[in-house]
């Protein structure tokens, strides 16, 4: 049994049972496969990736892979230790009406706070911010949609969505001085106002 339990606030309730009333199973298949993209083994075989392409890239870039690696490591291990800490029941759980129109069951029931498919979507929209603006833009979008469809899945409360979309800025941000310091020397005053 966890330390804490979070209950989800009246607002979180409120959309839930919105979801619930207003969806149908061919809304729920899509966001179940939309929602992949988001998933911490997709994006950590990314960032091995990334990191591996990387290692043959200027130095610029084989920092930035370097961050993008560790901050990935981190927004996929932090939100397990986080629910080791916290319970709170999934929706899907609380909201029959949504079952009967095909949202299906997410992970185990009391691991709602946070979403850690929004930790990396915040990582990864924090992250964004190294980018040229049309990037940069692009990203966070995609970034947001993601960690939408937690809420359209009913795997998450919004709290739990905004909550762990805010700590994985926090964690991209964190890594910033470690990872990047040398890199950020280099960088034009222009292009950091940017970020």
């Amino acid at each position: 049994m966890a330390l804490v339990t979070v209950k989800p606030t009246r607002i979180d309730t409120a959309l839930a049972s919105e979801i619930a009333d207003n969806t149908n199973s061919g809304l729920e298949h899509t966001a179940q496969v939309v929602t992949w993209a988001a998933d911490e083994h997709v994006l950590l075989a990314l960032a091995a990736a990334g990191w591996l392409f990387g290692q043959f890239q200027r130095p610029r870039q084989r920092a930035i892979a370097n961050h993008v690696l560790a901050v990935s490591v981190a927004a996929a291990v932090l939100p397990h230790v986080l629910k080791s800490v916290f319970d709170q029941t999934r929706p899907d759980r609380l909201t029959v009406r949504g079952h009967w129109r095909g949202v299906p069951l997410s992970g185990r029931s009391r691991d709602a706070f946070p979403s850690g498919h929004a930790v990396h979507m915040g990582a990864l929209a924090s992250a964004a911010g190294l980018l040229p603006t049309g990037p940069r833009r692009l990203v966070r979008s995609l970034a947001v949609a993601l960690s939408l469809t937690r809420l359209a899945l009913l795997a998450h409360w919004a709290s739990d969505v905004l909550a762990g979309f805010a700590l994985g800025v926090v964690v991209e941000r964190l890594f910033r001085p470690l990872t990047l310091t040398k890199w950020r020397h280099r960088r034009h005053p222009a292009s950091q106002a940017q970020s």
